[in-house]
């Protein structure tokens, strides 16, 4: 297990150049399932969530193999009806989104609850809530989601999500598309992510309006076919590499980077329920931390790239599932960084 070891101080700067966005790849990965053909998706990043879900791809018969220039083709033509154990599904929330193809393709789904959590404590309920409105029947059996499909498959309908949840707008979308007549997603996410999957879809050959407003509209289609697609690149990304470069003084070309993906940051922060305070102060110190997920993770590296002193960033496995080399990236830019072995 590795761990970073960071002289803070240094300015970042120079250019960097962002990868495909991981958010966006996940579902695409999953509306494989969708068809029984190729998709071939460009840009794609070599961080290991990808290959956590393309390891659970392979489980229902997906052949996946990777090409030149980043590329990553899928091949659903022999996939089954395989269950999506805990013990993949545990390793990444995401995992969830193999739910809504299996069910629109092979008419029923066993799924691990991710990360066993309680459902109404994390917004897998929506998904839920969406594939019910869409004529499924879904129970939870012993930590597992069980859906069916009712008599000949999902009928188009009404999808009204009580948040703008991405995940669920993304499960109802990949759902929505092989359902028979017409469907309505309500409050539906507008994220870069869900448009980029309603941009995969419609090059497999569904039939989508209404991407990147909270109404989008689905008219279901019998089959979809051979597609290829590049994706967004990632604006997380992108958005830490900003930040690295104002809050070190530096100066930054974020190359591939879409401006219009980016908002701009303040902080004031508290902590009252579910929302943090944060007050600054003058300086930060290094010292020995531990990550606990993919954001704090990032979190802690900026921090100890202005903090006086040594900082040593424990299990940064969590970084490599989501940023790719982002330690050599920042080295390149100007960073003090170490990977060490634990």
């Amino acid at each position: 297990m590795d761990r970073l070891v960071i002289r803070g101080g240094n300015r970042i700067e120079g250019s960097v150049q962002i990868c495909g966005a991981k958010n966006a790849v996940l579902p695409q990965i999953a509306a494989a399932l969708l068809g029984s053909g190729r998709l071939q998706l460009g840009n794609v990043p070599e961080v290991t969530d990808v290959d956590t879900m393309l390891a659970m791809m392979r489980e229902f018969g997906v052949v996946a193999s990777r090409g030149p220039g980043r590329t990553l083709v899928l091949d659903a033509g022999g996939a089954r009806n395989a269950q999506a154990p805990y013990d993949m599904v545990r390793r990444m929330r995401a995992s969830i989104l193999v739910l809504a193809p299996l069910l629109a393709r092979f008419g029923s789904a066993r799924v691990s609850l991710p990360g066993g959590c309680a459902i109404g404590a994390r917004p897998i309920d929506l998904h839920l809530k969406a594939l019910d409105a869409l004529g499924a029947d879904v129970d939870i059996v012993s930590g597992y989601i069980h859906a069916r499909t009712k008599g000949d498959g999902l009928r188009g309908a009404r999808v009204v999500l009580s948040s703008p949840s991405v995940g669920a707008t993304e499960t109802a979308l990949m759902a929505a598309v092989l359902a028979r007549g017409e469907s309505e997603i309500l409050n539906a996410a507008r994220d870069p992510e869900v448009s980029d999957l309603a941009l995969c879809l419609s090059a497999m050959g569904a039939r989508i309006q209404g991407v990147g407003t909270h109404r989008i509209l689905v008219q279901g289609v019998d089959a979809l076919h051979d597609a290829h697609h590049d994706l967004i690149t990632d604006r997380i990304e992108a958005g830490t590499y900003a930040i690295a470069a104002a809050i070190t003084g530096g100066h930054l070309e974020i190359l591939g980077a879409h401006l219009e993906h980016l908002g701009r940051l303040g902080a004031n922060i508290s902590l009252q329920g579910s929302t943090a305070l944060v007050r600054g102060v003058e300086r930060l110190h290094g010292a020995e931390v531990m990550a606990t997920d993919l954001r704090a993770s990032v979190s802690l590296v900026l921090a100890a790239l202005v903090a006086e002193g040594e900082t040593t960033v424990h299990r940064i496995y969590h970084l490599d599932r989501g940023y790719e080399s982002l330690d050599r990236k920042l080295v390149q830019c100007g960073a003090d960084i170490r990977r060490v072995e634990e």
